[in-house]
């Protein structure tokens, strides 16, 4: 029995490359982690270890539609958007929602001039790291200067 082997398959507006292990190229979408790819492949019935270029194209479908359809099929602690402010519900973003929503957030808590603003709009690290030695961003390179010869 000889299926046909794609060497690239597109899920979501994400390339994914054939030769590689499905769970490990599922990663490769913004908004799918590890343990939600293991979990999605798990409830479809499809090995973890399979080859993304080795998957029927109804595999391929149905994985869209899981993704799609994360928030109704899988509880609460899977998703990456829990109690959203703005409806008070459960959601799960994919790729370039994901980002808009995460930059609507921080100009939100820098409008409101949070702790968590503020140091977002100084451009300091904002989630308790130490800053006295690392973080440092400058235009000039820090360290001795060389004479040029």
């Amino acid at each position: 029995m000889s299926r046909e082997f794609n060497v690239v398959v597109r899920v979501l507006n994400t390339d994914l490359k054939g030769d590689n292990v499905v769970v490990e190229e599922l990663t490769k979408i913004k908004g799918v982690g590890p343990t939600l790819a293991r979990a999605m492949l798990h409830k479809l019935g499809i090995p973890i270890n399979k080859r993304v270029g080795e998957l029927s194209e109804d595999e391929v479908n149905a994985l869209v539609d899981e993704i799609q359809n994360l928030a109704s099929r899988y509880p609460a602690y899977l998703l990456n958007r829990r109690f959203d402010r703005e409806t008070g519900e459960d959601r799960h973003l994919i790729g370039s929602d994901l980002d808009f929503t995460v930059s609507r957030d921080i100009d939100f808590e820098k409008s409101i001039g949070s702790w968590r603003g503020v140091r977002h709009r100084l451009g300091l690290k904002v989630r308790g790291q130490r800053t006295r030695t690392t973080g440092r961003k400058s235009k000039v390179p820090v360290g001795v200067k060389r004479k040029k010869r």
